[in-house]
């Protein structure tokens, strides 16, 4: 198990040293497919199945591409039989799609559930929190994101399946700015909110997934996290760092 570091989790030093693997609750006897998210419950101790082929995809994806795992191989690392596994999942599509659905759940817990930006919360300290949640997420579950975003573009399903987390993202944003404009407190680039919400939200996917097209041979993510918050920020309210 991984050591607690004893650093705040809005603070970029704390992304380069963070690395969990979880496995959240699931509801037992439920079969989970690559189009649904599972419904969310504390994970009993008799579900210990489910949880170790969550845990062998997220160990597997550390040694080989996700285009070469298989069933058997997730099978065997997880200690369950074939009809085991396919009592749970339909595929191993399935499988990554509700690691992507916990990582959308953290990431709502972490932002307070997408929560506007109050009267005391300045747009700089909104797009620290929105950005550094992300980052934390992305730390937590890697290497699965980053697989994940490596693959998009060679494999249709797991492009669907991040295509609809982004999506989920970009919903739960779009609104704040919208509210935002009514009450003249933001000035984005583009009068088009919803596009340039999906291009910030693309972007944040791709650098914090390590794509060396974004960080950089070098991948310094303390970096990267603090010119994602300045894009937000710049992008959604000019550069504003008061009211």
């Amino acid at each position: 198990m991984w050591p607690r570091p004893q650093l705040s989790p809005y603070s970029p030093t704390f992304l380069t040293h963070v690395k969990f693997h979880f496995g959240r609750g699931v509801v037992q006897g439920k079969r989970v497919t690559a189009q649904q998210e599972p419904v969310e419950a504390p994970r009993r101790r008799g579900d210990k199945q489910r949880h170790a082929i969550v845990q062998a995809v997220r160990e597997l994806l550390e040694e080989k591409p996700f285009a070469e795992l298989s069933v058997s191989t997730i099978s065997d690392r997880a200690g369950v039989a074939r009809s085991g596994f396919y009592f749970y999942f339909d595929s191993k599509y399935a499988v990554l799609a509700h690691i992507v659905g916990e990582a959308g759940h953290e990431l709502e817990e972490l932002t307070q559930s997408f929560a506007p930006r109050g009267a005391d919360e300045t747009p700089t300290a909104f797009a620290e929190r929105m950005v550094r949640s992300a980052a934390v997420v992305y730390a937590h579950n890697d290497p699965v994101m980053s697989a994940c975003n490596a693959a998009r573009h060679t494999d249709a399903e797991i492009r669907e399946i991040l295509d609809a987390y982004n999506e989920t993202v970009v919903n739960q944003i779009v609104p704040i700015v919208e509210a935002e404009l009514r009450n003249r407190t933001a000035s984005p680039i583009s009068t088009d909110i919803r596009g340039l919400v999906r291009t910030l939200a693309a972007t944040t996917a791709f650098t914090l997934s390590g794509d060396s097209a974004f960080v950089g041979p070098n991948r310094d993510m303390d970096d990267a996290v603090r010119i994602l918050e300045k894009l937000w920020l710049h992008a959604l309210w000019g550069g504003q760092v008061g009211d």
